[in-house]
């Protein structure tokens, strides 16, 4: 009979040796080394073992430990205690690691259990450590300076002072309500504010348990994971990412607050905002929701108010889950006439994004033109600037001149010719644009 690979010999074998380690977890940058060091029911980690060898066949135990992102310690002992209930036995050996799979008694088993949830990915961390870990990497925790703020903008056209009350609203961690009319740049300054927390990386873990239920928390089109510059042993149940931005508009319902529930396979999918915790919130167009601003912030008054939010699973229990986040609201309507002032109390920072000057006008149509590399004549942005004021009676936006250099570069892409903006080009860019220049 095949002898099985002891821990020494395959860490010696494999270059994993490390050093000795305290038997005790001390959050995601240590990697449990044994069952007794996990912070789940160890009757969850076999279950999850029996589902993914039922579902992917025959595995080595190293591969079965990088599916359920355990260290290979902790997935030899569950292999053992398993192999002891009859449920999983070795198959053959690859050099000197087992191959392993489940035996008929296991199948029958992981068919009862796929029943009950189809969830086979990696072993989750418990409620306890999601909410201690969000509370220990809050938004509030994060220092903000001048610095950071001008960095991040350094791109765009913005006045000090608004860049100190954006600077000042990081700060808070708490909630900030940009307002203004339409094409001021609104919803690109709520993004950038998230870079700004973005420089930061935190630990956001894959899967949640709660009473066996499975609720899923790592969303690869939100959170960017940072491994590479990760500890060299962290617990692999956890990615380490940036501060995630989660933007909504929209199509914000009622039902996407609250936890998605799938009846097929059995498991649960995490809210948005809770997707969103320890990073920023962004609210485009608030008001437009499906959900009425009234309806979101009954919904949100606790959670706003003392950064804790309830989630009902089926059955009706509910969870208290922690509210780690910048909300931004953004809207071309002013807050006092959105929602009553008890609500608006809650929003802590309320910042008017309005038109621009002559001269922020006029550099970000250079920097538009530049970026685009489209020529134009000396005198276009004050032609444009006249038109704006005197024919249309508006002020300046901010998105004016990337919309009409747009323009103008469509019209030259269609003609087959270089993009330059002279008073004909002008002319034309603005009859297409503006609806009362073309009547």
């Amino acid at each position: 009979m095949a002898t099985l690979l002891s821990m020494q010999d395959f860490e010696r074998e494999f270059g994993l040796a490390s050093p000795a380690k305290s038997p005790t977890q001390s959050g995601p940058a240590q990697r449990p080394r044994r069952l007794a060091d996990m912070d789940v029911r160890q009757s969850i980690l076999e279950d999850l073992v029996v589902k993914i060898l039922y579902l992917a066949g025959a595995l080595s135990t190293v591969e079965l430990s990088d599916r359920i992102r355990l260290s290979y310690e902790v997935t030899d002992e569950l292999f053992c205690k398993l192999r002891t209930q009859a449920l999983v036995q070795v198959n053959g050996m690859i050099g000197n690691v087992p191959q392993i799979a489940v035996t008929a008694q296991g199948r029958t088993r992981a068919s009862e259990l796929l029943q009950q949830s189809q969830y086979a990915g990696s072993a989750p961390v418990s409620l306890e450590s999601y909410v201690a870990q969000t509370r220990t990497q809050s938004v509030q925790k994060v220092e903000v300076h001048p610095a950071d703020v001008r960095r991040a903008f350094k791109h765009l056209v913005v006045d000090e002072s608004t860049l100190d009350q954006f600077g000042t609203a990081l700060n808070s961690g708490s909630s900030v309500f940009l307002y203004g009319p339409a094409g001021t740049g609104k919803t690109t300054f709520a993004e950038v504010l998230s870079r700004v927390l973005a420089e930061d990386e935190i630990w956001i873990p894959h899967a949640i348990e709660v009473d066996g239920q499975i609720i899923t928390v790592f969303d690869p089109a939100l959170h960017l994971e940072t491994s590479e510059s990760a500890p060299a042993d962290y617990d692999m149940r956890w990615a380490y990412c940036r501060r995630p931005a989660v933007l909504v508009g929209g199509e914000l319902t009622a039902e996407m607050l609250d936890m998605q529930f799938n009846p097929i396979s059995k498991f649960y999918v995490s809210p948005v905002q809770m997707k969103a915790n320890n990073g920023v919130f962004i609210i485009d167009d608030f008001g437009r929701q499906r959900i009425r601003p009234d309806e979101l912030l009954n919904r949100w008054i606790v959670p706003l108010d003392r950064r804790i939010d309830f989630l009902t699973l089926v059955g009706g229990k509910k969870i208290e889950i922690p509210f780690e986040m910048l909300v931004v609201f953004a809207s071309n309507t002013n807050p006092s006439d959105l929602v009553d002032p008890a609500f608006l109390r809650r929003i802590q920072t309320k910042i008017k994004i309005g038109a621009v000057s002559d001269e922020q006008f006029s550099e970000i149509f250079r920097r538009v033109a530049h970026d685009k590399r489209v020529s134009y004549e000396p005198e276009i942005p004050a032609d444009l600037i006249n038109f704006i004021r005197t024919s249309l009676g508006q002020e300046l936006r901010s998105c004016y001149p990337r919309d009409i250099v747009n323009q103008v570069c469509w019209a030259a892409r269609y003609e087959g010719k270089q993009a330059h903006v002279d008073h004909v080009a002008l002319r034309r860019a603005i009859e297409a644009y503006f609806p009362s220049a073309a009547a």
